[in-house]
């Protein structure tokens, strides 16, 4: 009996001691598996995390390059890059885009890859476009003030130019335009005009007998050329290489930037420094778009333009000087005028002031006689 009870005690003890020993090994593979698990979805978790960063800041910055703008202008001229006008444009575009701090997008449209200057100034006015810089001439069929520019021997310096369109010439233009519903904002110059032909130098207006010159559409360029008894073709920009190569015309008048960019030396010999006209090109928009902008995206254009025509005056002295070298480089032969030569063209110029003083009026003529030569 005492041995049977012995026996069954034996046994319970040895059976409660085994649970314990599987009990412990049970809770000891629990805990593994736990922290296996919490590591497993820190691991997961953390993967996650950095998974939503990466793709938040994807997205921010996908949102700050393509969100960001909220005003595309566009912006058309007709000259190469490489010009005073063109990066002068660039230039803008820069400062637009910073000045906004990324809100206003400027998109150029250089060497007429959109419209030449007449097409420009009625896409303008449709809102197709949003800024051209026709030169002024191009404004004559309906601001006929505007071709006073075209005037030969209207100023005696660059700088001279600059101060009248900043001043009270440059404030009747753009009352002018204004009645057109065209808005003036700038003016930028690209220096003087020089004469090229392939007869020979030009020294006096008697070298310049019978030629035909290329001019831009200005009544008062077709003068100037009559005047020196030359006759004059009005023809497109984009036209005048062709024309020059195929002998349609003989010679043609421009800055040294708008001859060299335009590849003029490959068809034209002579090259003669008259210093006879202005280039200078009208930075225009339509009023309704430009006044339909917020006013602090305004203040901040009208800097970006009021540095862009800083940027154009130094550039366009520095671009000329070089190409007047480079044509020369490419073999046209460069004769400079004496001033006895200057004062012939100056005295054959004369009567076309006197032919359009009615044309523009008491007033204009008026301001005028302050600058002329």
């Amino acid at each position: 009996m005492n041995k049977k009870l012995l026996s069954l005690l034996l046994i319970g003890l040895l059976t409660v001691f085994g649970l314990m020993l599987v009990g412990c090994g049970g809770d000891d593979t629990t805990t593994d598996e736990t922290e296996a698990t919490e590591d497993t979805m820190t691991d997961d978790t953390a993967t996650e995390d950095t998974t939503t960063e990466d793709t938040t800041t994807e997205d921010t910055e996908a949102a700050a390059t393509s969100g960001d703008v909220e005003y595309t202008i566009k912006f058309a001229h007709v000259v190469a890059e490489n010009t005073p006008k063109g990066q002068a444009a660039i230039e803008f575009a820069r400062l637009a885009s910073e000045k906004t701090n990324g809100r206003v997008e400027v998109e150029v449209y250089p060497n007429s890859q959109l419209y030449n200057d007449d097409e420009a100034i009625e896409a303008l006015q449709l809102g197709t476009i949003h800024l051209a810089a026709p030169s002024f001439s191009k404004f004559t069929g309906f601001v006929k003030e505007m071709q006073v520019v075209d005037l030969p021997f209207l100023f005696e310096s660059v700088e001279q130019s600059r101060e009248a369109f900043a001043g009270p010439m440059g404030e009747f233009l753009n009352q002018k335009l204004a009645d057109s519903n065209i808005m003036l904002l700038a003016a930028w110059d690209n220096g003087f005009k020089q004469l090229t032909n392939n007869r020979g130098p030009i020294n006096t207006p008697a070298d310049a007998e019978n030629l035909k010159f290329r001019v831009q559409e200005s009544d008062v360029l077709v003068s100037q050329m009559q005047a020196w008894g030359a006759s004059a073709e009005p023809m497109a920009f984009s036209e005048v290489y062709n024309a020059l190569e195929q002998g349609v015309i003989d010679a043609q008048e421009n800055t040294y930037s708008n001859t060299y960019s335009q590849n003029y030396q490959d068809v034209q010999d002579y090259l003669t420094e008259s210093n006879h006209g202005l280039i200078a090109y009208a930075v225009v928009t339509n009023p309704d778009f430009w006044n339909g902008l917020p006013e602090d995206i305004r203040t901040a254009l009208d800097e970006a333009m009021a540095e862009a025509t800083e940027y154009n005056s130094t550039v366009a002295g520095e671009i000329n000087d070089e190409n007047k070298q480079q044509l020369v480089d490419a073999g046209m032969e460069l004769n400079e005028m004496d001033e006895e030569g200057l004062q012939a063209f100056r005295d054959a110029s004369y009567p076309v002031w006197d032919e359009y003083s009615d044309v523009f009026g008491e007033e204009l003529m008026t301001i005028l006689e302050d600058y002329r030569q």
